[in-house]
C-alpha cells in the first residue's frame, strides 16, 4: 500500500510516496522552502505543490509542526499563529480532493522509527527528540504513543529549550559541534530525569550528523540516530495517515 507523505518544517516541506507496509519512500525526497510567513494559504497552496508533483490522488498523511487534536491545530511555535484553531486536514482535502490526515511531526517520526527504525526491538519507555528549527519530541511505552508531548518548551537556562538548543541555535550562533553537543546534553539529561526512558533518539536533519556530536552525549540512556534520518517524518506521516 502506498501513502503521499509530507513533512511540514520551520525551513521546508518535504514530500515522498511511501510503502507503508516497507516503511520506505519509493521516490526521490521532494522539498520547496516553507514560505514565511507560514500561514495556513501559503503553507496549503505549497502542500498542494507538492501533491501536485507527485500527481498523487489518494490519501495523504501530514507532520506537522504543532500540537493536532482532531485534526486541529492547537499550537504555533515555529509557524503563524493564524493556525490554532484550524482543521488543517479539512482545508487540505477541500483545496487538494485528497483524503488528509495531520499528525504531529515528530509524532509522526517515531511511528516510523518505532515501527521499521531504531526503537522497533525496544518495547520500554522511548524517547525521541529532533533538533531543527525548534525541538520536537515523542514519547512512547511499550511502543504506544503518547501524542502531542512538545517537551521542547520546557523551560531551561531561563529560556524555552529550544532556544537553548535547536539545531536552528547552533547554525545561528556558529557554535561547534561540542559547543551545541554539551547543550544537548544538558537539554536530554534533563528529559532523562524526568522520564528515565530506555532509550533516546536523536531526529531531524541533524541526526545524519549524528558522529560530529555524540561523544559530548554523557547519558546513562542509550541514545541512537534515526534509522530513517530526516525521511522519518515522511514515512511516519504516512503511516499515520493508513492508522487513521
Amino acid at each position: 500500500m502506498e501513502i503521499l507523505g509530507i513533512d511540514v518544517g520551520g525551513s521546508g516541506i518535504k514530500g515522498g510516496i511511501v510503502d507503508i507496509e516497507k516503511g520506505e519512500m519509493i521516490t526521490e525526497r521532494f522539498r520547496i522552502p516553507t514560505p514565511q510567513p507560514a500561514t495556513p494559504d501559503a503553507v496549503i497552496e505549497t502542500i498542494e505543490e507538492i501533491i501536485t508533483h507527485f500527481d498523487w490522488k489518494r490519501s495523504v498523511g501530514v507532520g506537522f509542526p504543532a500540537a493536532i487534536v482532531n485534526e486541529i491545530v492547537r499550537t504555533a511555535s515555529n509557524i503563524d499563529n493564524s493556525w490554532i484553531g484550524v482543521n488543517a486536514a479539512k482545508r487540505i482535502e477541500n483545496e487538494t480532493g485528497c483524503p488528509t490526515h495531520l499528525v504531529n511531526d515528530v509524532d509522526a517520526a517515531g511511528l516510523a522509527e518505532m515501527e521499521f527504525g531504531a526503537g522497533r526491538e525496544e518495547k520500554g519507555v522511548v524517547f525521541m527528540a529532533a533538533f531543527g528549527t525548534g525541538i520536537g519530541t515523542a514519547i512512547f511505552k511499550n511502543k504506544i504513543l503518547m501524542p502531542n508531548t512538545e517537551l521542547g518548551h520546557l523551560k531551561m537556562k531561563g529560556m524555552i529549550a529550544e532556544h537553548y538548543a535547536a539545531n536552528s541555535v547552533r547554525e545561528k550562533k556558529e557554535l561547534s559541534w561540542e559547543e551545541w553537543g554539551k547543550r544537548v546534553n544538558e537539554y536530554l539529561m534533563y528529559i532523562e530525569s524526568l522520564f528515565y526512558p530506555e532509550l533516546i533518539i536523536i531526529g531531524g536533519g541533524v541526526s545524519k550528523e549524528f558522529d560530529d556530536f555524540k561523544d559530548y552525549l554523557k547519558l546513562s540512556t542509550k541514545v541512537v540516530p534515526a534509522e530513517s534520518r530526516n525521511h522519518a517524518g515522511i514515512i511516519g506521516a504516512a503511516l499515520s495517515a493508513k492508522r487513521s
